[in-house]
């Protein structure tokens, strides 16, 4: 069977863009020390993104968003809040379309555990996530700066999605070592973990862990279909077809048309395509509540 194309997709990592899409990632200039990370690139890792998505200007970017949604069978995403005011708005004019996560930063200690919570209460958000390497100052996944975050996260029962492996951005990728969860995973063994972005080049460590490890997951934000790992996708096919789900990156890094044209030729097997596009979020973010 072909990839199925009207099964509701869910997304992931989805974004509402503006006029300026860069501010997507004003947070982590303060990190970057080369010249042409700020002075030639429009989005951190743009060495990696030859096509960045141009959205243009549009009247109306939440319906524009809508559209590119509809066009290729996407039911509902997730978009973060605190990027863009666009955000809180189309959470609260399309509920049946959009889900919230927060992203997070364990500097800021319990006054963020506080805002977590605040979060919950008003936007119901369905996932806490974070960037490990670009956190000012960095944060290792394992330091205990995430543990009042992550018994909170218990607490809650929201999970957690940290980007893993080597960053696109030109910050150091120890903090986002792969290895570091088995850790926490360990110590949190009710504490529901998504990784973000690839986990490269430790992809091996990434579903080796997934086989210890029933609560950890995979998701592929940030990566077009035709680069998905191999073994993550033998993982998929073998005894992870409940762990890894789809993610797109739209409009930081990819657009939808080129993730949906290359997506069909991705060798899930036929049992795999309904959990990996739909189901796996569905029971993993309790979208059903």
């Amino acid at each position: 069977m072909p990839m199925p194309t009207d099964i509701g997709v869910i997304d992931l990592m989805l974004a509402i863009p503006g006029e300026d899409n860069s501010n997507f990632y004003d947070w982590i200039k303060p990190l970057l020390m080369d010249r042409e990370s700020h002075d030639m690139f429009s989005m951190p890792a743009q060495y990696m993104f030859k096509d960045i998505p141009d959205t243009g200007k549009q009247a109306d970017y939440i319906a524009y968003t809508l559209a590119q949604m509809d066009k290729h069978g996407i039911e509902r995403a997730m978009i973060g809040l605190g990027f863009s005011e666009l955000a809180e708005q189309a959470l609260r004019a399309h509920p049946d379309r959009f889900f919230a996560s927060y992203e997070t930063n364990p500097n800021r200690g319990m006054d963020e555990v506080r805002k977590i919570v605040a979060m919950h209460e008003e936007f119901d958000i369905k996932a806490v996530t974070a960037a490990p390497a670009m956190v000012c100052p960095p944060v290792p996944v394992n330091d205990k700066k995430w543990y009042p975050i992550y018994a909170k996260l218990v607490e809650l029962d929201i999970p957690f999605c940290p980007c893993m492996g080597v960053p696109g951005p030109r910050v150091p990728a120890g903090p986002q070592k792969v290895e570091l969860l088995d850790e926490v995973l360990w110590f949190f063994p009710e504490l529901k973990v998504v990784t973000r972005h690839g986990c490269e080049p430790w992809t091996e460590m990434a579903w080796k862990l997934m086989l210890k490890y029933p609560n950890l997951y995979y998701m592929t934000s940030a990566f077009a279909p035709k680069h998905y790992p191999p073994d993550i996708i033998e993982f998929a096919n073998t005894r992870g077809s409940g762990q890894v789900m789809y993610a797109g990156y739209f409009p930081m890094g990819l657009s939808l048309d080129r993730i949906f044209r290359e997506m069909p030729d991705v060798p899930f097997r036929d049992e795999v395509w309904p959990k990996f596009l739909r189901e796996n979020a569905i029971n993993v973010f309790k979208l059903d509540r």
